[in-house]
């Protein structure tokens, strides 16, 4: 339980306080930011302590699931709210954060002190490719708005039914993806070499549902102040949701996926970062899609060209440096270089 992000819980009732007082948006936002952190990585924690005896495939999944919680979180208060380009930033954001953030941190921490590092290259190519159907569920909607209707001002709601029809197949193959890895490819796991437990499981569940609770009142305080906050610290909305709300949103994943290349358990780290931007792509996604529409704000799958420009190009070097089943610190290094320049890119578009 003890760890040097607890100190930063003291920002949720700031951030609560703030939150409720007019004239303090600026304040509010900084502060539910930093918020969001020591939750998401107490969450990260009790999700660590479930699985320390399911294995790098289960503990992975769950880690990369409750992980993605904040994110859900964050973008279905912000759904309700109007806000349809910063969620889809965040999900970019998400995407190219965890792969190349995430990963690439990994990858430079657990090789650091090591020559290099193996994982399993099967499941290193089905994420791969699930990753590229991610990229290709961007590029259709957008593609399809861009030559059918490219030509009048408004693209009415075909856009957004293809956008939820795609959703529902990009929901039917991130349950077939779970087949595949806990089913008919699951790999035997030796997990002797796992710490044990030191919460027991109500006392983890709890935790759970209490941080889930706090990321969602604290969130609320994040998005109905981004706006005010964006555009008095000189950021687009575009900016806030790929940068700011991303690398808040996976403070968990960060935390728990270095620790465990740390520990030389690289099929964890790789399934924690590479898992958590195919679940983001192929369920979370989808289902704010299908949350806006039961809320009557249908919102579409069309991103920027520059954001699906990011995406593929993330795609393209974490597929490069993980097909091999090796990893070392330059690579990791390499994909956090790739993240920085994309960083700085969405940072100048107006």
């Amino acid at each position: 339980m003890r760890s040097p992000f607890n100190w930063l819980l003291v920002a949720v009732p700031v951030a609560l306080l703030l939150g409720f007082t007019p004239d303090y948006e600026i304040a509010a936002f900084i502060a539910a930011a930093i918020a969001i952190v020591p939750l998401a990585r107490l969450m990260g924690e009790a999700t660590e302590q479930i699985t320390r005896s399911t294995g790098a495939a289960v503990g992975a999944f769950l880690n990369a699931s409750f992980g993605n919680a904040t994110e859900l979180i964050i973008a279905v208060i912000a759904v309700r709210r109007g806000l349809f380009e910063l969620v889809k930033a965040s999900i970019t954001g998400s995407i190219i954060g965890n792969i190349l953030i995430v990963l690439g941190l990994a990858m430079l921490a657990g090789g650091w002190s090591r020559q290099r590092q193996h994982f399993d290259r099967t499941a290193a190519s089905a994420n791969s490719a699930l990753l590229l159907l991610a990229v290709i569920a961007l590029v259709v909607p957008a593609v399809y708005d861009m030559t059918v209707f490219g030509h009048l001002e408004t693209t009415g709601p075909t856009v957004e039914k293809l956008s939820l029809l795609v959703s529902f197949v990009l929901i039917v193959m991130y349950g077939l993806s779970l087949l595949f890895t806990f089913r008919t490819h699951r790999a035997p796991e030796n997990i002797s070499g796992f710490e044990p437990a030191q919460w027991k499981i109500s006392t983890a569940a709890s935790v759970l549902a209490a941080t889930a609770l706090a990321i969602a009142v604290v969130s609320e305080v994040l998005v109905g102040a981004v706006e005010v906050a964006a555009h008095a610290l000189g950021m687009t909305e575009l900016f806030v949701g790929v940068v700011i709300v991303a690398v808040i949103g996976n403070a968990a994943e960060h935390a728990t996926a270095v620790q465990m290349a740390v520990k030389n358990k690289m099929d964890i780290a790789l399934g924690i970062a590479v898992g958590s931007s195919i679940q983001i792509a192929l369920f979370v996604a989808p289902v704010i899609v299908f949350a806006s529409w039961l809320m009557g704000k249908p919102m579409s799958l069309i991103f920027t060209g520059f954001e699906i420009v990011a995406v593929a190009l993330s795609v393209a070097i974490a597929s490069l440096v993980s097909l091999d089943g090796e990893s070392n610190w330059l690579e990791g290094a390499q994909l956090i270089a790739v993240y920085l320049i994309l960083a700085i890119a969405f940072y100048f578009i107006p």
